[in-house]
């Protein structure tokens, strides 16, 4: 039988113990509480309340529609300074700060009877004078009354938030190293156990050599990476692997993976064999790093140098033979090296106008177009009086062809000026192109200059020279007619020619 003391709280026996919340649950005050005198507490609500009073979970039952809290030692450090004053009232007083988040929970319990779970719900709560992110694995249950009504919810719970918290921080520490090996090419490490032939990798890294990543943990044997390896690198690999287990030497190679959707990776693994205290091969450990760009940058230079130098010979042999012609044909040493200043200022001009164009693609050549070029090499000749017209489409010259291209339309621009139409002051050149049925031809016509009696007797040099830049070095072909009122000639070359 409960009584009322002098103090006004109730006294009873229940609940037992004598300290922690036990205690101050025995000394409520009725006026601090509508739960009522604990004598008067129905008896299924006693029995929930000694069956979570001592047990180490943390638990916290929410009583009657305004949610009463009652909870035990284990869940009081999770409300921080809530603690004691939380204990017999209504949650909403103290939960203020989540209760929109907590309200529907408990309400979906309280009408609905289902159980709420939840692993690592997130809650904003204020505890300790300050706003905190936690995180509690959850398990909100119905409690029933004598007459099957629920009367509250029992929540059972489990700060997590430790665990949540150093797992976030792991996965940004692993985010950052994966970054970081990324960027500097690292594709991951690896451990041979060479006794049991069970090889050990970073996910990363079995993806690489085409084995399923689950493996990368568990064990693999030595093959399933090895059958990654590009076929023609299998076999030296393979011996490299077998003279590091059989000497003291550090293993590094360079070799190539083949990628299931065919492509390629150059790696570069580096390596030595442990070994046990009777000198046997114990464990193969060692890294592997990604140098497919460093491979490829490779490749670029040696076909850079490669291409440098044939075209520094293909100069060379132009050279030579426009020295050599132009000897033959000079009557004096001035005029040899007027017609070869002229000569090799119209070739510099042209290769002035080359763009570099990108390595690895289908436009990887230098090239220029033929309105430039045409306009480049007559430009010395234009006096800027419309004497010289010229039009066509834009069709592509690549760096071989500007050489042969230009001496031509150098050459013929030459004559015109000592001997054609631009020796005249009402003379004028019309020069047109097209491509048309895989073909590029030019047209260069000539007006207004010296009337034509027949043509000439004798091929001079700038006809042999412009001859051989055509025929011989792109495959075309050169007409001339010579008309009465200027020379008509025209130049075809195959456009597969034109733009190498």
């Amino acid at each position: 039988m409960s009584k009322k003391g002098r103090s006004g709280r109730w006294e009873d026996g229940f609940p037992p113990g004598g300290s922690g919340v036990d205690a101050l649950m025995r000394a409520f005050d009725r006026s601090t509480t509508t739960l009522g005198p604990i004598s008067e507490w129905p008896a299924h609500l006693k029995s929930v309340v000694r069956f979570m009073l001592p047990a180490k979970a943390q638990i916290v039952l929410f009583w009657g529609p305004e949610f009463i809290a009652l909870y035990n030692d284990a869940y009081a450090p999770t409300i921080g300074q809530k603690h004691p004053r939380a204990l017999g009232r209504p949650a909403r007083e103290n939960w203020a700060e989540l209760w929109d988040d907590l309200e529907p929970l408990l309400r979906r319990v309280l009408e609905t009877g289902e159980t709420v779970f939840a692993k690592d719900r997130p809650f904003y709560i204020e505890r300790h004078g300050y706003p905190e992110d936690v995180y509690f694995d959850i398990s909100y249950s119905p409690v029933y009354d004598e007459a099957g009504e629920i009367g509250g919810v029992l929540c059972i719970v489990s700060e997590t938030t430790e665990r949540v918290v150093a797992q976030r921080e792991l996965a940004k520490t692993q985010k950052r190293l994966s970054q970081a090996l990324s960027a500097s090419g690292m594709i991951g490490t690896f451990d041979w156990h060479v006794q049991t032939d069970t090889f050990y990798s970073d996910a990363r890294f079995a993806e690489m050599f085409s084995v399923d990543p689950a493996k990368s943990e568990k064990g693999a044997p030595l093959a399933e990476y090895l059958a990654g390896i590009h076929p023609e690198d299998v076999e030296r690999i393979t011996e490299a692997v077998n003279h590091a287990l059989a000497s003291v030497e550090k293993y590094i190679e360079e070799y190539r993976l083949l990628q299931k959707d065919g492509t390629i990776r150059w790696v570069e693994t580096r390596g030595e064999c442990l070994r046990d205290d009777n000198g046997n091969p114990s464990h193969f450990v060692g890294v592997v790093v990604d140098i497919t760009n460093q491979k490829e940058a490779q490749e670029r230079q040696r076909l850079l140098a490669r291409e440098a130098n044939h075209r520094v010979k293909n100069l060379f042999a132009v050279f030579h033979g426009i020295i050599s012609l132009s000897a033959r044909s000079a009557r004096t040493p001035k005029e040899m090296a007027q017609s070869l200043r002229g000569r090799l200022d119209a070739l510099m001009r042209a290769k002035d106008l080359i763009r570099p164009g990108i390595m690895g693609t289908e436009h990887e050549s230098e090239r220029t177009t033929m309105d430039a070029l045409v306009r480049t090499v007559l430009m010395p000749h234009d006096d800027g009086t419309s004497r010289i017209v010229m039009g066509g489409p834009d069709v592509t010259v690549g760096a071989r062809a500007v050489t042969s291209l230009a001496l031509a339309l150098h050459e013929s621009a030459t004559n015109a000026t000592k001997y054609g139409a631009l020796s005249e002051p009402n003379g004028a050149i019309r020069i047109k192109w097209e491509a048309r049925d895989g073909d590029f031809h030019l047209e260069w016509e000539e007006t207004g200059g010296p009337q034509i009696v027949a043509p000439p007797q004798a091929e001079g040099f700038g006809s042999i020279l412009t001859q051989r830049s055509i025929t011989d070095q792109l495959g075309g072909k050169i007409e001339y007619d010579w008309q009465r009122n200027g020379l008509k000639l025209r130049v075809t070359v195959p456009l597969d020619r034109l733009g190498v």
